[in-house]
């Protein structure tokens, strides 16, 4: 029997607030709903909580890491609630049922891949060790509270269809059953987030990834200033069509990377001059017709889904511009489809493209407008979205400012409007399990004397700089502040996916499963060529 406290633990400069340092403790312990007593979890959106309530691990597990690893028999030290003998990953199963004690448990789901486990026991690779040689380990629900005690018996009580080593290969490695994974994900013990996964896995393929690999050069043949400080720019014969809402990369002559959304059914972007912006200025004030730029494929997965229902195209700003791509999309048929154009901007002479706006919403059976004037008849709050009584069956695209989309969301959600989709600029939030807050820091360059390694490009962050010595691209990123998504660190959880623009990698250590193709694992990849990132 194994509890501990969550506590603040130094780690790479950062502090790390877990509970995964336990230790034995004697006599009876009362097992209850979302824990045990004595014990808790730092990061409660990836370990405890009803589903999580107990972790356990083998003492057969132990003897193997220790044959392996070198580890010593420090129970607790997996992070582990019950140190158990028998019970091994390849027999116990998803929905297994325990009486140990008074109390009765369930076995819901294997071990979370989480770098903290690495942490505790030194092995930063531990995560991935886990899963390959299939010893995860295993969490169960509390189905009935009670005292439970070391030399416990354990008595099963009811038996599930497939085995907890199995689930966890079936969502972590390669050549995985479809069928395997159907049954899985139709046991009701398991936990809502691995039946989740998997129907994930079951959905059928998107599309793929990217017209083309890395950058092609495109000749620009009409720049078009659409009111003071916009200008929209067109680009030559599109090698591919892209789908309404995706984006443009580009490379700048000086080097910079930045990327901006299609505001029309062709290559057109639409730049919005920034007073700090050297690529907007570039863009809206230098860049001539005929000018050759490298341009990446079209990306984004904010796009216009089909379908026969309501939908609401909600702006603010320069923000319009990706669902100004769908409006010419639903145009183009016409769409019978229900359409409103819901708009926000400072003044009409900073409304571009609203000529264009008008002139498509004409074209559409069944279109309404609405375009608020923030300098004269107030801006576009959550109340007056409200007010338009808009229909709860639409799919709602949201693209502007974040305090903007936030305010749009809250008025949707009352509205009883579900189906929201919104587009962020700029890099997504960080997932970074475990860490300790601390004040937010713009992207920048590392401290220091640049790197040996090649180039790396984080577009969305408009950061460029060399990779140090034996870092890998997550090390750079988290040195240039640059907002990052991961948990295990170690090439297994693919919570770091992040798409690939141009450039070539190599893994150390080589992921369990690679990435699909046109992305890399950041956690544990190092650059053999110049790369640029959609982060």
């Amino acid at each position: 029997m194994n509890v501990g406290r969550p506590k603040d633990v130094a780690w790479q400069g950062r502090t790390v607030y877990t509970g995964v340092w336990k230790h034995p403790v004697d006599g009876p312990v009362r097992a209850r709903r979302l824990n045990l007593d004595g014990d808790g979890q730092g990061d409660t959106a990836g370990h405890g909580g009803e589903q999580r309530a107990v972790l356990v691990y083998q003492l057969d597990s132990y003897r193997y890491w220790q044959q392996h690893l070198g580890l010593r028999d420090d129970f607790g030290q997996f992070g582990e609630n019950f140190t158990v003998d028998g019970l091994p990953d390849d027999e116990v199963c998803i929905g297994d049922r325990y009486r140990i004690g008074d109390a009765e448990f369930e076995v819901t789901q294997p071990r979370v891949t989480c770098y903290r486990v690495g942490l505790r026991l030194g092995v930063p690779e531990m995560a991935a060790l886990l899963v390959a040689h299939h010893r995860p380990g295993f969490y169960m629900r509390v189905i009935r509270e009670g005292h439970v005690r070391a030399g416990d018996e354990i008595v099963r009580t009811r038996q599930g269809p497939i085995t907890v080593a199995e689930t966890d290969a079936l969502l972590y490695l390669p050549g995985r059953d479809l069928d395997r994974v159907r049954l899985a994900a139709a046991v009701p013990a398991l936990s809502p987030g691995w039946q989740g996964s998997f129907r994930d896995m079951l959905a059928p393929a998107p599309a793929a990834a990217t017209a083309w690999d890395g950058f092609r050069p495109l000749r620009v043949t009409r720049v078009i200033p659409e009111n003071a400080t916009v200008t929209s720019i067109h680009f030559a014969d599109p090698p591919e069509a892209a789908r309404p809402g995706q984006y443009l990369t580009l490379r700048l002559p000086d080097g910079a990377v930045r990327s901006y959304s299609i505001s029309n059914d062709a290559y057109r972007i639409t730049v919005k001059r920034e007073s700090h912006g050297t690529a907007s200025r570039y863009l809206t004030t230098e860049l001539q017709p005929g000018t050759i730029l490298d341009v990446a494929a079209p990306r984004g997965d904010f796009v216009l889904e089909d379908g026969p229902g309501p939908v609401l195209l909600i702006s603010a700003g320069i923000g319009l511009t990706p669902v100004l791509a769908m409006l010419h999309h639903l145009a183009s048929g016409p769409s019978p489809r229900q359409v409103w154009w819901i708009h926000a901007a400072r003044s009409r002479a900073e409304h571009p493209l609203a000529a264009e706006t008008s002139a498509l919403l004409a074209t559409l059976p069944d279109a309404r407008e609405h375009v608020f004037y923030s300098a004269t008849g107030g801006r576009l709050t959550a109340e007056r979205l409200e007010a338009l009584r808009l229909p709860a069956t639409a799919t709602a695209y949201v693209c502007g400012p974040d305090a903007f989309m936030k305010d749009m969301r809250t008025a949707l959600t009352r509205s009883g409007v579900d189906r929201i989709r919104t587009e962020l600029f700029t890099a997504r939030p960080s997932v970074n399990p475990g860490l300790a807050d601390r004040p937010a820091r713009p992207p920048h360059p590392p401290t220091g004397e640049p790197g040996p390694g090649p180039q790396v490009t984080f577009a969305r962050s408009g950061v460029s700089a060399s990779v140090p010595a034996a870092a890998s691209i997550l090390d750079l990123a988290d040195a240039c502040d640059v907002p990052t998504r991961w948990s295990c660190r170690t090439g297994v959880c693919h919570t770091c996916e992040t798409p690939l623009l141009s450039g070539s990698v190599a893994y150390s250590p080589d992921p369990l499963e690679p990435p699909a193709a046109g992305s890399v694992l950041i956690c544990c990849s190092r650059p053999t060529t110049d790369v640029v990132l959609d982060m």
